[in-house]
């Protein structure tokens, strides 16, 4: 099963959602994309990182496929997910 490494500013941004909200990504994190994460990385184009999408939430990620492990660098609502700062 793959290792995740939450980087600290996608812990932040976890820590600050509804409980609720925070329990459902966790779920089908846990559930889903932990058991198969090659089918849920998406590569984004002009970025040296992967997106995993789950529902209205983006997590930037790395993937090392040697070790199996995903170090989740970001997490961002869809609406400001992919704009610059």
């Amino acid at each position: 099963m793959t290792l995740i490494i939450w980087d600290p500013l996608a812990q932040d941004f976890l820590d600050k959602l509804e409980a609720s909200t925070r329990a459902r990504l966790l779920k089908k994190f846990d559930k889903d994309v932990r058991q198969n994460v090659r089918r849920y990385i998406k590569h984004l184009e002009h970025r040296d990182v992967g997106k995993i999408r789950i529902g209205d939430y983006r997590l930037f990620v790395d993937y090392d496929t040697a070790h199996d492990e995903l170090t989740i660098r970001s997490m961002r609502h869809r609406h400001n997910a992919y704009k610059q700062t």
